[in-house]
Order: structure tokens, then sequence, then C-alpha cells
């Protein structure tokens, strides 16, 4: 049976919208355009702009309203009173109003359909963002399991953590440890396994041939945990390859040679072969 593998991001965050459970840890994303870039740079702050199609990061966009200099003075009104910085890998460009904002954008774009999303404030690890990924599979039993979580540490002046555009491998306990106490810590580590889980359950609704999915979370200044997006091709080597607890990694393979993401050892093979 073919594993299902789903690329809209805005197809997965629809059906995870219809659950109150999962809304709550959703930040507010709708589909580009202008009035959606006007609605949302109105309320926020910081927004990202990402590709509902794409992988590894690619084509991710960020947008943060800043307080320019006139605007913090009291006393006279400002004369520019927007500025908007644009940052795209590791480029920037600002801009005093929306409309020159939005064109930049589209250029980008190329009007292919992007996503707006509200950004969160991510804690940061040694003065650089990181996010986690929490990686959720279907088990031997053919019941959804958490199976492990690490956290993502994105390279210089880069706003994004993907390991192939640079961002480095940490434990959880690791990029953590300067924001909370080990019983805070573990607390969260149950959350988020649970997280995994119900996300998992509520997707597979309408999608029934998932079998694995990785969540990218967010962790705010409260610790407060907001998916940024699932992924139902989640790279399996980081785990293989940074996790110090190998068993941790045995068991991930284990279920994925089950439902078929990964071939049978060649051991394997040939003790079945010979029964």
């Amino acid at each position: 049976m073919a594993i299902q593998r789903v690329s809209s991001k805005w197809a997965k965050t629809k059906v995870l919208l219809r659950n109150r459970q999962i809304t709550r840890y959703i930040p507010l994303t709708l589909k580009y355009s202008q009035d959606t870039l006007i609605e949302m740079m109105n309320n926020h702050s910081l927004v990202y702009i990402k590709p509902d199609i794409g992988t590894y990061g690619n084509g991710v966009m960020c947008v943060e309203r800043l307080i320019t200099s006139e605007q913090s003075d009291q006393g006279d009104s400002p004369t520019n009173p927007e500025l908007y910085n644009l940052q795209f890998n590791t480029s920037r460009e600002e801009f005093h109003n929306l409309n020159d904002l939005h064109s930049a954008i589209l250029r980008r774009t190329q009007h292919k359909l992007y996503l707006i999303q509200q950004g969160i404030t991510k804690l940061k690890y040694k003065e650089r963002s990181f996010d986690l990924r929490v990686l959720t599979q279907k088990n031997t039993y053919g019941r959804w399991e958490t199976t492990g979580i690490i956290g993502r540490v994105a390279a210089k002046d880069k706003i994004i953590t993907n390991y192939h555009s640079g961002g480095k491998i940490k434990m959880l306990d690791e990029v953590l440890r300067e924001h909370a106490s080990q019983e805070h810590i573990n607390a969260l580590e149950k959350d988020l396994y649970n997280l995994g889980v119900d996300t998992a359950r509520q997707l597979q609704k309408d999608y029934p041939k998932l079998q694995e999915i990785g969540l990218d979370v967010a962790l705010d200044k409260t610790l407060y945990p907001w998916i940024l997006e699932v992924n139902t091709l989640p790279a399996l080597f980081p785990f293989k390859k940074f996790f110090k607890d190998k068993n941790v990694y045995r068991r991930i393979e284990r279920y994925a040679i089950a439902y078929g993401r990964l071939p049978a050892r060649r051991k394997e093979i040939r003790s079945k072969s010979k029964a």
C-alpha cells in the first residue's frame, strides 16, 4: 500500500483547522494576496510568506514592520510612519508602503499560490532562532506514536532552520536549557508528543493512507507551541545522525520498514527466507 503524501500546505491547514483542539496551536494562516498582506501587517508586526508547495524552506520570505526613529519621537507627527523589512534568504530590502512591498513580493512569487502566516517570535539558542521537528509515525500495531523530537537552529542571518539550508540539529534539552527547568522541559516534551499524535489523527480523517508526519513547531517566549506546518515526507536521517540515544532511531527505522518507507535490512530478509 502506497504511503500517502500531501504537498499542499493550504490543504493540510484547512483539515487541521476543523479540529478546535488543534486550531489553538496554528498561527493565523491565509492565502497570500495584497488584501491579506494589508490585513496581516495591520495586526501583526511579523509575518512569513511561503509557497503552498515547496520543500526545504525554499521560497520562504519574512516581513517585519519596524518602528522608525520618526515614529518613536514624541510630539511631531512622523514623516515616514511605515517601514517594512522584507527578508529572503540572507538579503533584505526596506519599503515605506505596502504597495511597493506587495510588488516586490509578487516578483518572487511569480503569481503562484503562496500563504501568509502570522509570525511567531521564536526562542533563540546562542542568539539564533530555532524551532522543533516532531516526528510521528504509525507503529507496528497501526497506531500513531510520536517517536522523536529534535531542535533545528537557523544558520547565521537566515530566517529558516532547515538542515538543507545550513541549520544545525540539536537535542530538545540542549536548545531549551537556558529557557526552562528540566521539569518544564519534560512536561513540554510530553505535550508535544501528544500534539503529534492528535495532529496525525486529524489529518488521517482526510488522508487515510498517511503513515508518518513531521510537525514544524515554533516556541514563543512563553514556551507555547505553534504548528508552523506539517510535512508528510519527513526526513529521518537527522534522527539517525544526531540522536545520541541510538534506540530512538532503531524504533523509527523499525516502524518505517513496517509501513514501507524503508527497505527491510538484509539480515531480516535472510531470516525470513530461511523460515
